[in-house]
């Protein structure tokens, strides 16, 4: 069967791609999903207590105090 074009028969033309270009068709399929998951993901993981991620640290905390210098390791 020689390949169809999308433009004259869409759904022979899916088809013919879903069995002789599987790894083509389902990327587009999985890549269309791509704007969908955008839009309906962040309301269900609020919905469920995912709130926002608390912030990474930039700097290290400085301990309070003066330091303790250890005893016994010298050589």
């Amino acid at each position: 069967m020689a390949p169809v074009t999308f433009w004259s028969t869409p759904g022979q033309y899916i088809q013919w791609a879903a069995r002789y270009k599987p790894a083509i068709f389902w990327s587009i399929v999985l890549g269309s999903m791509g704007p969908v998951f955008v839009a309906v993901v962040p309301p269900v993981r609020r919905y469920f207590g995912d709130g926002p991620r608390p912030q990474i640290p930039l700097t290290y905390p400085i301990p309070k105090g003066p330091r303790r210098i250890p005893q016994g390791y010298d050589d």
